[in-house]
């Protein structure tokens, strides 16, 4: 098994604050969504598909 560093498999704090903004506000991000995420909190394009990817999950076990 790989070894993973951090951003591999732990998400920093910016991306938990913008998982939480996107969560709160899904219908209101600007899109596309990936460089609205990234403008806002300076985030690679990688961490904001991690954003996308988790707000999805916590969507869907809410359904």
């Amino acid at each position: 098994m790989a070894d993973l560093s951090p951003p591999e498999h732990e998400h920093s704090a910016i991306v938990d604050q913008a998982i939480e903004f996107y969560v709160a506000n899904y219908g209101n991000v600007e899109r596309p969504i990936v460089p609205a995420l990234q403008r806002r909190f300076g985030l690679t394009a990688h961490q904001a598909v991690t954003v996308i990817r988790e707000t999805t999950l916590r969507r869907a076990r809410a359904a």
